[in-house]
């Protein structure tokens, strides 16, 4: 009999049931982190954390697989909710909507193992970081993915060997500063961003940044 989860037991037999014992959190629901929520609960996470504390836009439907005409103004992270129920009704889901900074980190308290940074705010990012560490959280950091086109150039590498991306390179001050020489595993683009001035995305850049960031935490709960 076929379950939500018979294609994934042919590639990883008994392992499947490491993915659905883990406990995972997304931080940022849009083009890079909604595209990392739907691959991890497609592919069998048994229990997701989801913060977000912006609502749907208009400017979010060429990317963001959660954004709809019929949603627009409505909570990211309810929209998510009725995303991720109708897909696999049994989740375990814990939503977070408020904006992180240093007063709102007690979404960590959810308990979970794994997580993907997938927000744009530095400051939020580097706290995010330094909580990961501080608890022995595995988690990996997407990138700027805006001003570019060619999804190929999209790599999984140690902050430290980033170039051509301004997120990553005041975030390397940042470590640097705060004397923070753990590695840390981030998702980004070689590719020289276009001279433009306006933040333009592309989803084919953004759901492969996306894709990246939830293989690496599949492919670290199986090896677990």
């Amino acid at each position: 009999m076929e379950t939500h989860y018979t294609r994934l037991e042919y590639l990883f037999n008994e392992d499947v049931k490491k993915i659905q014992n883990s406990k995972v959190c997304v931080v940022g629901l849009g083009g890079v982190g909604s595209i990392a929520m739907e691959a991890l609960i497609r592919s069998g996470v048994g229990e997701i954390t989801i913060c977000d504390f912006d609502i749907i836009n208009p400017s979010n439907i060429n990317r963001q697989v959660i954004a709809k005409e019929n949603n627009i103004g409505i909570k990211k992270v309810d929209v998510a909710i009725n995303f991720i129920k109708e897909i696999n009704s049994n989740i375990v889901i814990h939503t977070y909507s408020e904006k992180i900074d240093e007063n709102h980190l007690d979404f960590f308290d959810f308990g979970f193992d794994y997580l993907i940074d997938a927000i744009d705010d530095i400051n939020a990012k580097f706290l995010i970081y330094q909580e990961c560490i501080n608890r022995g959280i595995n988690f990996i950091s997407s990138m700027g993915t805006a001003k570019k086109l060619d999804p190929t150039r999209l790599k999984i590498t140690d902050l430290k060997k980033t170039n051509y991306d301004p997120i990553a390179k005041i975030l390397r001050r940042k470590c640097r500063e705060n004397n923070i020489t753990n590695k840390i595993n981030v998702v980004y683009s070689d590719e020289e961003p276009m001279k433009i001035e306006k933040l333009g995305s592309y989803m084919p850049v953004v759901s492969t940044a996306g894709l990246l960031c939830s293989d690496y935490i599949i492919k670290e709960i199986l090896r677990s």
